[in-house]
């Protein structure tokens, strides 16, 4: 079957199935290997390591499978540069954390509500708006979702970067919050590096979008 006639759900998700399952053949490799103490990751973890890795894994994905639509059909080539940029990185850190889950025994995703492990702040169990159900901060809706496969050309470029953008910034108190209580030093590391990244991109995603005459999305 050609990548055209394969859906992009399909295509994603074989993608990041192979990514995790390189990611466990190196865990296991490194065992043999002295690992630095703030990679080297536990096997105790907390509830906050654990909800940060299922929850972020979800809202990652998303991520990924609008950032692999813009790659392939943006028309700026400077949006899709910003796309593949994304979905690598973000395909990256979602081998990883479920990379971790698997050593730590536990499931892919949280059987409860989403960001539970963060209630003692007041962010947890948040329900998003709109039909989603369940949707965590900045996540697209269905209908979104839906609306911009049908767009096309400059219409789609400024879309996606005004999802994306919401979409990085509905994410960034769940970052913040692993880098600040996360009791393993690499879920730290790693949250710490995306609240880094994805401040740097959100900047550069604010000012395409006013560069196009548009502007960026309520908070969701």
């Amino acid at each position: 079957m050609s990548s055209e006639r394969t859906p992009l759900t399909v295509r994603v998700f074989v993608a990041i199935a192979g990514t995790v399952a390189l990611l466990l053949l190196g865990a296991a490799g490194g065992m043999l290997i002295k690992v630095p103490s703030d990679q080297r990751v536990e096997t105790n973890p907390t509830p906050v390591d654990i909800g940060f890795a299922q929850d972020m894994s979800v809202h990652h994905e998303q991520a990924v499978t609008m950032a692999t639509l813009a790659r392939e059909r943006a028309a700026d080539v400077a949006v899709r540069q910003l796309a593949f940029d994304i979905e690598t990185n973000q395909r990256g850190q979602i081998g990883r954390m479920q990379g971790w889950l698997s050593l730590w025994n536990q499931p892919a995703q949280a059987a409860g509500a989403p960001m539970e492990w963060m209630a003692d702040s007041g962010h947890g169990g948040h329900h998003g708006g709109g039909s989603g159900g369940g949707l965590m901060p900045g996540m697209a809706s269905t209908e979104e979702l839906a609306r911009l496969q049908k767009l096309s050309g400059p219409e789609f470029d400024v879309e996606f970067l005004r999802l994306m953008l919401r979409h990085h910034e509905g994410g960034a108190p769940m970052a913040e919050f692993g880098a600040q209580r996360a009791a393993i030093p690499a879920v730290r590391n790693l949250a710490a590096n995306m609240l880094g990244s994805q401040k740097t991109e959100s900047e550069l995603m604010r000012r395409m979008i006013a560069e196009r005459g548009s502007t960026p999305l309520p908070a969701s």
